[in-house]
């Protein structure tokens, strides 16, 4: 072999080892991308923020965006959940059903988030459920509902039914009459609330006289409000939904019916629709929640400054802002308990997690994934705020399928 012939070959030798250890490197660097848990990307870790941005629901659900963002700023500030910071990534459920599937659909597949916070009706969560469950992802739901649901993808930090509806419904019978008239959007969480409703009023005395439903965004009531003033109830119990409340409680003033006359309790009404109606229009009016602005605890009046100085010194917080908040905060505790983002591994770490949250402290029921609230009943005020007039005492354990009462046995969903 002449000596240009063997440092030719000596060349080639040389450059086949070299790309060897490029092809090398470069399998060694995407398996350690493949490696990355769901979500993972480099020192960051994504999340989904889905809420009605727009469409007749933005009047609840734009305040829910804002808490869960300020709670994830907080957690990135402290250093992030297992040393990696939180980016969320926002999309807009446009108060559709369809496109709340669409987009949590987007968010597992495509953004690849590690879980998901989103929804406040019962038709976006039940729209969601499935897709959560069919790619194993994790729903994070902050709006008290209707029960009769317990799904292993999905966490519920508002109210289930024994913690909002069924208390409420004791304490109006036992404080403001028997004679009972249910109005509500015409969806699954009033329809079922209110056969629920119904049993209980069955079983405690109560007398129900009359059931009505009208469509999300609905603003033409004079044609219920007659029907009202015909039957004339003790109380209205309301399940409306979104900005329907608006026309509704209006109408009702115009009509010359108040709450000395016949009282209304509402459980989709906090401080922050209060805004949006009028406190000089609902004052007297109740409401059903677990949390109230006016909570007396240095975590609230904390947590309530933070949120002013942030969105807005004319802004309020409310049961859902307060649920949305620590629901972030729960799944950051149970994802450190786990040391893992992996969806399965949370989900095993979460029993009994607990948090100091604004309200209180606040604990994940690991068989049904609820969580333990105290129900609080209150009274609308003018200044748009609410007087607590009656708490449970201690938090009360979540019931979803109310197994605890006999008069509800055999109820189901109403779907």
């Amino acid at each position: 072999m002449g000596k240009m012939t063997k440092n030719l070959f000596l060349m080639l030798v040389i450059l086949t080892f070299m790309l060897a250890g490029c092809v090398g490197s470069n399998a060694t660097n995407n398996e350690s991308d493949t490696s990355d848990e769901k979500g993972e990307k480099g020192d960051t870790v994504k999340v989904g923020v889905l809420h009605s941005l727009s469409g007749t629901m933005a009047i609840s659900e734009v305040s829910l965006k804002n808490a869960e963002l300020m709670a994830i700023e907080e957690i990135n500030e402290a250093g992030g959940v297992l040393g990696k910071k939180i980016e969320p990534v926002i999309e807009d459920g446009a108060s559709d059903w369809p496109t709340f599937a669409e987009k949590a659909k987007k968010l597992l597949q495509s953004d690849e988030v590690a879980t998901i916070f989103g929804g406040w009706t019962s038709a976006s969560r039940k729209a969601m459920l499935p897709v959560v469950e069919q790619n194993n992802g994790l729903l994070w739901y902050p709006v008290q509902y209707e029960g009769m649901e317990s799904s292993p993808n999905i966490f519920y930090t508002g109210a289930t039914t024994n913690q909002q509806i069924v208390p409420a419904v004791s304490w109006l019978l036992e404080n403001k009459g028997k004679k009972f008239f249910l109005i509500g959007s015409d969806y699954v969480f009033p329809r079922t609330a209110n056969k629920i409703i119904k049993a209980q009023l069955k079983a405690e005395g109560g007398e129900l006289l009359g059931e009505e439903y009208t469509p999300l965004g609905h603003t033409d009531y004079s044609t219920l409000i007659s029907k009202i003033k015909a039957a004339k109830p003790d109380v209205i119990f309301n399940t409306l939904n979104g900005d329907s409340n608006v026309a509704f409680f209006k109408q009702l003033k115009d009509a010359g019916i108040g709450p000395k006359d016949m009282p209304v309790l509402s459980v989709s009404i906090a401080e922050e629709e209060i805004r949006g109606i009028g406190g000089d229009v609902l004052a007297g009016h109740y409401t059903a929640w677990n949390y109230y602005q006016t909570i007396d605890t240095p975590e609230n009046k904390d947590f309530v400054e933070k949120y002013k100085a942030k969105y807005g010194e004319e802004l309020v917080t409310d049961d859902p802002i307060e649920a949305a908040y620590f629901a972030v905060y729960l799944w950051a505790a149970a994802v450190e308990k786990a040391g893992s983002f992996d969806v399965d591994k949370v989900r095993a770490a979460s029993d009994g997690i607990e948090v100091q949250a604004p309200g209180g402290k606040v604990k994940i029921e690991g068989s049904n994934q609820h969580t333990w609230k105290v129900v609080r009943i209150g009274e609308i005020q003018e200044d748009g705020l609410i007087k607590e007039l009656w708490n449970s005492g201690e938090a009360v354990k979540p019931d979803p399928y109310l197994e605890g009462y006999d008069w509800a046995k055999g109820l189901s969903s109403g779907e």
